[in-house]
């Protein structure tokens, strides 16, 4: 190739042919250092500020002041105010900053910014750390009544199962989606569900439906739908209070009691051929019933009943 130079009287920047061929660095931090160095001492400019008045964005900005500042070109130090404020102050060099360790790199008088060693008695001093103390636990709450609290125990299989239908329920509802510790806190909620024979089914009619568009919280809302919708316990079904009927030995009357029916026994005063045509009726009666049940003979019954 041919290099073409021309000769510049103002506005010009020497900088070193190691630092532009440096090929340790990709060229957007060559360019970035070559720009850094053509401004004047006390320039105040930041990486945000050099993203946004250039083509190229923040993340490759940043990623060529990381390169800079491994190779030793650029530094940002916090230097304490006397105010007690800190101020951050970039170092820009022409070579890598470790050359300048050597005193005769350094001018008479000057002191090589550092960090500084802490100073001990004085108020403005920060605490310095003892390195061989022995690091002291925090101190274990205690609960009322003076005893300590013991480690959480275990869920019970019924919450364990109740978490899991929740969790089975809405993973198909990426607004639902629930960590393990915050199906644990519904559990209690979903354990009625399922003692009143609902199943996931029911959970997802009641859970899924009519969802907004946006969820802010999927705990709240599910805690609210579990609360509110739980349906009513279903009442056992009452026991009937009739008596138990029986049939008379003698007579095979329905009778309250077992034994004889009254008129059996003599209680009655009905006439005799009444008792006698009265059991009759029941005794034909009650094979008519028994033939209706047993199939043989349907149609005799709905004669006996007109």
């Amino acid at each position: 190739m041919q290099i073409h130079r021309s000769r510049h009287t103002r506005g010009f920047t020497v900088l070193p042919n190691a630092l532009l061929q440096d090929r340790r660095l990709s060229y957007t931090a060559r360019g970035l250092l070559a720009d850094l160095l053509s401004r004047p001492d006390g320039w105040r400019e930041d990486g945000r500020h050099m993203a946004d008045t250039s083509p190229q964005g923040r993340l490759a900005v940043a990623k060529a002041l990381r390169e800079l500042t491994a190779a030793g070109y650029y530094r940002v130090e916090r230097v304490r105010q006397p105010d007690g404020t800190f101020v951050s102050q970039a170092h820009v060099y022409d070579a890598p900053h470790t050359a300048y360790a050597s005193a005769a790199q350094v001018a008479p008088g000057a002191v090589l910014p550092g960090s500084g060693r802490p100073a001990d008695g004085t108020r403005d001093a920060h605490p310095v750390k003892d390195r061989g103390k022995e690091p002291t636990l925090p101190v274990r709450r205690v609960a009322l009544g003076g005893r300590r609290e013991t480690t959480p125990a275990p869920p019970s299989p019924a919450l364990a199962e109740a978490a899991a239908v929740l969790h089975t329920v809405t993973s198909a509802e990426p607004r639902l989606r629930l960590g393990a510790a915050e199906a644990m806190t519904l559990a209690p909620l979903v354990k009625p569900w399922l003692e009143r024979g609902l199943g996931p089914r029911d959970l997802g009619f009641a859970l899924l439906g009519g969802l907004p568009e946006r969820v802010h919280s999927a705990s709240a809302l599910l805690c609210d739908r579990l609360t509110r919708k739980l349906p009513p316990a279903v009442e056992p079904a009452a026991v009937s209070s009739r008596p138990r009927r029986y049939e008379c030995s003698a007579c095979a009357r329905p009778t309250p009691y077992e034994g004889i029916c009254r008129t059996c026994a003599g209680a009655d005063t009905a006439p005799p051929h009444a008792v006698d045509e009265r059991a009759r009726t029941v005794a034909r009666g009650r094979a008519l019933v028994r033939a209706a049940l047993s199939d043989r003979h349907p149609r005799p019954l709905a004669g006996a009943r007109a």
